[in-house]
């Protein structure tokens, strides 16, 4: 199978879209085109692939040249934001939306009757799940992902500077929005956390390791639990999360949940650091939850079988 996998708006090192969705293709003997937006991220493809470059939110004019070039002899486009559905050649194969931003009801109708779409109702969220992570410390707390306003760096930061007395550091680790770059290299020049900045998932997740409790900070509610949480159960931390992650947390009993909130969210961290024994506990029943449900290998093959369907190929036709 060809598959032509497209985005215009993540890093081309997204750990769904590279790390697991492309890998689990490349795995399985298919070619795989990926379009993603290298040169913005200063990202060279990894070898295997072919790839398209394209501007970061590229316009419908561009995006749309370089997916008619990616799709050539494709069986199958997979695009990973909406905005791409928009920019489809006119000749392609089939369409796979994958869906993970909050999108309305209405959206995904007027989408699904004229391309497949999938949620991760039908294809969950997962992280790779390490066999035997260390214990929880006490020294320091770690955050994965994406820095934003939206996503709590005015609070991460005012949280930094309420645990320094306490002798805990926070370590931040993901890309950060520009408008909010000054404010995590301040914060990081005067000594109130370090911020590393990108780092490849395999490697972040490493990073992670050891650490007293992973945060999952977001203002509002989210249609699903941030992967991050299934990232911090798989190397047996405990979970500190507002509510957007309560469903995830509190069904493992892995973590706490907090409001949005820096008092809420330095109380959380320092009752965990005064109780050893607590920790162990959240972080060993967040590994063992991510060990039966979450973890990737355990569902590459499935996502195969479903993009080989999807591509409407036989399994006659696959042998060949």
């Amino acid at each position: 199978m060809r598959a032509c996998v497209a985005t215009t708006v993540h890093h081309p090192e997204d750990a769904r879209i590279m790390h697991r969705q492309i890998r689990a293709l490349l795995d399985a003997g298919h070619e795989v085109t990926y379009v993603a937006p290298f040169t913005h991220f200063n990202v060279t493809p990894a070898m295997g692939l072919r790839a398209g470059d394209v501007a970061y939110h590229a316009s419908y004019g561009r995006a749309r040249a370089v997916l008619k070039r990616g799709v050539k002899d494709a069986d199958l486009l997979i695009v990973h934001d909406h905005r791409l559905l928009r920019a489809l050649p006119l000749r392609r194969p089939p369409v796979v939306w994958d869906v993970r931003e909050r999108v309305s009801p209405a959206r995904l109708a007027r989408a699904g009757r004229r391309h497949r779409v999938v949620t991760t109702a039908v294809l969950p969220e997962a992280t790779l799940v390490s066999p035997a992570p260390p214990p929880p410390g006490d020294t320091r707390v770690v955050h994965i992902g994406r820095l934003s306003a939206e996503r709590g760096v005015t609070e991460l930061i005012g949280l930094a500077e309420r645990l320094v007395p306490h002798g805990v550091r926070l370590d931040l680790i993901g890309a950060a929005a520009r408008d909010v770059r000054p404010l995590l290299r301040d914060a990081q020049r005067v000594g109130l956390l370090d911020w590393y900045g990108y780092v490849p998932n395999r490697h972040a997740l490493r990073m992670a390791e050891g650490a007293l409790a992973g945060l999952s900070l977001a203002a509002g509610t989210v249609a699903t639990p941030p992967t991050k949480i299934m990232d911090y159960m798989g190397r047996g931390l405990p979970v500190i999360t507002t509510p957007q992650g309560a469903s995830l947390v509190e069904r493992a009993g892995c973590g706490l949940v907090v409001p949005f909130d820096v008092d809420a969210v330095l109380n959380a961290v320092l009752d965990l650091k005064e109780d050893p024994a607590r920790r162990l506990e959240l972080g060993a029943l967040g590994h063992a939850e991510a060990r039966l449900r979450h973890h990737w290998p355990d569902h590459a093959q499935d996502f195969v079988r479903r993009a080989e369907s999807w591509a409407g190929l036989t399994a006659h036709a696959l042998a060949v």
